[in-house]
């Protein structure tokens, strides 16, 4: 067999494969979370968010709500330099992120059932 022959053989078998993966995994939630920050992110939105009535109040005076602790975790930062990863317990995670133009930083006790927002800093604002 030809070298042209070889190449268009496996050309036309590897798009075939890729055909039926876009075919089983299209209506799936697939997702590549690899990252320690991408992992960490989601296993704190995969939990029940319980925010103190000190933050929520805080919030609300920044005129921002619980949604942009939300998106924080969506799209946020973990800062692994700032945060308490040693604890058996629950580890404290930073995240740093963007919501409504303002910059916060959430200071959130990861448990194993929970996920606890103990602190809100607004670094910056538009």
């Amino acid at each position: 067999m030809k070298l042209i022959q070889r190449v268009a053989w496996y050309s036309g078998g590897f798009i075939v494969g890729i055909i039926v993966l876009m075919f089983f995994l299209s209506g799936k939630k697939t997702s590549c979370d690899y990252g320690p920050n991408a992992r960490t992110l989601k296993n704190i939105r995969s939990k029940e968010i319980k925010i103190s009535e000190e933050v929520r109040q805080m919030l609300s005076d920044h005129d921002l709500d619980s949604t942009a602790i939300l998106e924080v975790f969506l799209k946020g930062d973990v800062l692994f330099s700032e945060s308490n990863t040693s604890m058996d317990s629950c580890k404290v995670y930073v995240v740093k992120g963007l919501s409504k133009g303002k910059e916060l930083k959430v200071f959130v006790s990861n448990c194993n059932k929970d996920a606890k927002v103990s602190e809100v800093i607004i670094t910056g604002q538009d």
